[in-house]
């Protein structure tokens, strides 16, 4: 069946699925492909399900005579187009969103500041990669009057793939920073690819908003039309701010080029989110949401899902960053929990993943930075951790920090967690 014909389906089915477990009555299921599974020998479940149709690649699969198979070259494939097809048939502007650090966070402000004004579609979680970002656009409907989709990628090319299925008006990239290194092979390769995002737009008449303090991504943005944010002493932004105090949130104050200051209180830790705040501020403006509504929707946001978290305890006060960590995040966090007033400091840290031939190099700046940071104690937790010279206490896995904490939990803490995600340290706030 080709995209035109599976469109007409998706009409009267605007549901879609690639779970077998989760099937919404009425949807359509796509039977992906994967390193250990396939989503073909899953149909038959799927339709017994509730689904209405399942879309398989596979021939004898669909050889039942039952009418409610489509049968598609290639399912993955056929997913995206569909949601390319849709996409171009609504016509929505489309904020796309990637970078190393900050793009979760950027994303979610972004629609916050939009959502003020319009009816926004925006990316659920993290789903931003092959699959998550097609999903996402087919649940764009009429209604809609913009949609902001984050795009992440671990190896090169994977942003042009994305973007040519989103085909976005409008691109930010946050920053571009040392990570998936193994993926990439280089800091190169990251930047590269991360800047696929402005090498769609510049071939497709697009803008970018861009922090114009940032050297990397003013020389890749090249002849692109700039919407600029920055800090406060970097010349030539539309948007500029500066953070008052982070103790241990982010107060900051941010304006139009020479208009009147906004005084902004956050629900969210770390300086280093001040360019996320700037970023939503900017796209907000230039969509002509009322500079009341940007300071209202920066100062209600409530970060989640692991991410720049403070979290009071019986025991403890948490500092939660322990969705991902790379040496560019892993840095930022240090530094801003190094100069944040507080007593008794600790840190508790895991691997930072995909680093591949630097892995050791950057593991040990870490401990090098940490020597000198004034915490009170350092735990490390991870094999890469592991290989670091360092007087620190190390262990294996979460599990082994589980074990100390409840041998002898800490108590009257001010204590960090970050790591990889891979790293499960996320299951200790409830232990602390």
């Amino acid at each position: 069946m080709d995209i035109s014909g599976l469109y007409k389906i998706f009409l009267e089915h605007p549901t879609v699925t690639t779970d077998s477990r989760e099937c919404p009555e009425g949807s359509i299921f796509f039977a992906l492909k994967g390193a250990s599974f396939n989503g073909n020998a899953f149909a038959g479940k799927a339709l017994e399900q509730g689904c209405a149709y399942a879309v398989v690649d596979e021939k004898e699969v669909a050889e039942t005579g039952d009418s409610r198979y489509i049968v598609v070259d290639d399912c993955l494939s056929a997913l995206q187009q569909l949601a390319n097809y849709h996409r171009r048939k609504l016509g929505t502007r489309i904020v796309g969103v990637t970078g190393t650090n900050g793009k979760t966070t950027t994303k979610e402000l972004l629609a916050a500041v939009l959502g003020e004004k319009y009816n926004v579609l925006y990316t659920e979680g993290n789903f931003n990669n092959h699959i998550g970002v097609p999903k996402t656009l087919l649940r764009l409907k009429p209604e809609h009057e913009m949609a902001v989709i984050e795009m992440g990628a671990n190896h090169p090319g994977e942003i042009k793939t994305l973007v040519n299925i989103v085909e976005p008006d409008y691109g930010l990239i946050t920053n571009v920073g040392k990570a998936h290194l193994a993926g990439f092979g280089s800091f190169e390769g990251v930047i590269r690819t991360k800047g696929e995002l402005y090498d769609y737009l510049r071939d497709h008449g697009g803008k970018v908003f861009i922090n114009s303090g940032d050297p990397i991504l003013s020389e890749i943005a090249g002849s692109l039309v700039r919407i600029k944010y920055g800090i406060s002493d970097v010349a030539d932004a539309e948007v500029n701010g500066e953070v008052t105090v982070c103790d241990p949130y982010l107060n900051f104050r941010w304006r139009h080029e020479d208009g009147p200051w906004h005084n902004v209180s956050t629900h969210i830790i770390g300086s280093y989110n001040i360019m996320n705040m700037l970023a939503a501020a900017c796209v907000g403006l230039y969509f002509e949401v009322k500079p009341e509504q940007v300071d209202h929707a920066l100062a209600t946001y409530v970060p989640k899902n692991n991410r720049s978290e403070l979290e009071v305890t019986a025991h403890n006060s948490l500092i939660i960053d322990a969705y991902n960590a790379n040496p560019t995040s892993m840095n930022a966090a240090l530094t801003n929990f190094r100069d944040m007033k507080a007593d008794n400091k600790m840190a508790i840290l895991g691997d930072m993943g995909e680093l591949g031939a630097v892995s050791n190099e950057e593991h040990q700046k870490v401990v090098d930075f940490l020597k000198d940071s004034g915490l009170d104690e350092v735990w490390l937790v991870g094999k890469e951790f592991g290989k670091t010279v360092c007087p620190f206490r190390k262990f294996n896995d979460v599990e082994e920090v589980k074990q100390a904490i409840a041998a002898h939990r800490p108590e009257g803490r001010c204590i960090l967690i970050k790591g990889s995600n891979s790293m499960h340290l996320y299951q200790l706030p409830k232990l602390l």
